[in-house]
């Protein structure tokens, strides 16, 4: 652990983007179609569309933030820097879990497709092996990371792109609704908004891709690029789950044609396309999983980085960056360990505990622009900076608010036993609470943890220097 180095500036626009809508998995939203369209009766465009309001408004509470402190720590820095380091740590560690949980759900994905495809060999050997091949390219360097992320998506979204053609197809030819364009995806009788929002409360795990994105702060070719890269992130990943999820719904009004409602997927390639299309289809799932689970894996390992350079996790393993690779080993090993259990846990129970800590996260994030702008700094002086810096952060934390508190009773229950671990954690941290817990904005904590941006002559004003 002797000699740590620093994160390296190698990432543009694109890039981020790419690992943002990566770790979005694009191909989730056919896995989990069955469940929402079964709860919504229909409409699982209607829920999407709630989770994309929501996560636009808070994606603009991101990019108000990320330009104030622009690091990698997310939720966990702004909360602790505009409220209280107490509060801050509560906020990162219930982060934390659906950070950590994520790389595990990508494996446990894998896990069933291959179970699926060779029944007769044991589970665990999947996880293994995807457990291994993952961890060996994270750890190579963060820009191989994101050039193997950028050919799995491009291939996934390539798919996504033929099935709605096909899809089309089949719609003009009289099959599903029979029409390509109707209000019924939406709106149709029998459609109750409360069961749109719960539905929303489940689509609203494809959208943690967006905020994960601020985790490569310290490695983007400038602090500039951020906000937009999380604008961008949030609203073509919402349109890529939009478009896809109106399609399907046309096509499948309801789910009398799935033998399996809780992953559908393969049946609709097979339904939608034939065998020949369905084996394309299921790699297509496979690729977009794969780059997921890339960029979550990145993720994660560096919020622990942040945390251990601050203190909050033991610095000489956490906070320690191998200077030649300039990635954080022990934490890429440690996310590699956890996934690991995915050989032992179920998806479904997985999945429940994601949201919790995410809505948590969002919620913070937008009220923490209230609490710099409006408290803080005193910004907030008309109606126009009320309205920037007041109304619409405001309205973004009481609609994640609503979607936290909409959550499945297991989420709740599994995510509050979290949190009163972290309370303990904590305790034992600051002595009882009489000590605070260091500040980011320590030079021995953050000063390090990354290469001088480049100059602001080379990226900004072109887009091929910007990637």
């Amino acid at each position: 652990m002797a000699g740590s180095g620093s994160l390296k500036r190698n990432l543009g626009l694109w890039s981020i983007v790419g690992l943002g809508l990566g770790y979005m998995t694009p191909t989730v939203v056919f896995d989990t179609f069955g469940i929402v369209s079964e709860g919504t009766n229909g409409a699982v465009p209607a829920a999407y569309l709630v989770a994309l309001v929501v996560m636009v408004f808070t994606a603009i509470s991101y990019g108000k933030m990320v330009r104030i402190f622009p690091t990698a720590g997310s939720a966990y820095t702004y909360t602790r820097e505009t409220m209280t380091p107490g509060l801050g740590f509560l906020v990162g560690w219930t982060s934390l879990m659906d950070y950590l949980l994520l790389p595990m759900v990508n494996c446990l994905i894998i896990r069933l497709y291959m179970e699926s495809m060779v029944p007769d060999a044991p589970p665990w050997v999947w996880v293994v092996a995807y457990t291994i091949v993952m961890t060996g390219i994270v750890l190579t360097s963060m820009r191989g990371t994101a050039n193997i992320n950028a050919i799995l998506l491009a291939f996934s979204l390539v798919l996504m792109v033929t099935y709605c053609v096909l899809a089309v197809a089949q719609l003009n030819a009289g099959e599903g609704a029979g029409t390509v364009f109707s209000p019924e995806p939406f709106i149709h009788d029998g459609v109750q908004f409360s069961a749109v929002l719960t539905g929303a409360t489940v689509v609203c795990f494809s959208f943690i891709g967006f905020d994960a994105v601020t985790m490569y702060t310290n490695e983007a070719k400038h602090v500039s690029l951020m906000p937009k890269a999380i604008m961008i992130t949030v609203i073509a990943g919402g349109m890529i789950f939009l478009i896809a999820s109106y399609f399907t719904q046309l096509l499948y009004p309801d789910n009398s044609q799935f033998t399996i409602v809780d992953d559908p997927l393969p049946e609709i390639g097979l339904l939608t396309g034939g065998p020949f299309f369905q084996l394309f289809f299921v790699a297509a799932a496979f690729a977009a999983t794969v780059a997921s689970g890339l960029a979550s894996h990145a993720s994660v390992s560096r919020m622990l980085l942040v945390m251990g350079r601050n203190g909050v996790l033991p610095r000489k393993a956490f906070g320690y960056i191998n200077p030649r690779t300039h990635t954080p080993v022990f934490n890429i090993v440690l996310v590699g360990a956890v996934c690991l259990l995915a050989m032992s846990f179920s998806l479904e129970f997985i999945s429940a505990l994601i949201n919790f800590g995410a809505l948590i996260a969002f919620t913070f994030v937008n009220l923490t622009v209230i609490a710099h702008y409006a408290f803080r700094t005193r910004q907030v002086v008309d109606v126009r900076t009320a309205i920037k810096y007041v109304v619409m952060p405001g309205i973004g934390a009481i609609l994640t608010g609503v979607l936290w508190a909409s959550l499945h009773g297991t989420a709740l229950i599994g995510g509050l036993i979290w949190l009163a671990i972290g309370v303990v954690y904590l305790a034992v941290l600051t002595r009882g609470f009489k000590r605070t817990v260091r500040s980011f904005d320590d030079p021995e904590a953050d000063a390090d943890m990354s290469e001088p941006e480049a100059p602001e002559t080379e990226g900004v004003g072109s887009e091929r220097t910007a990637d």
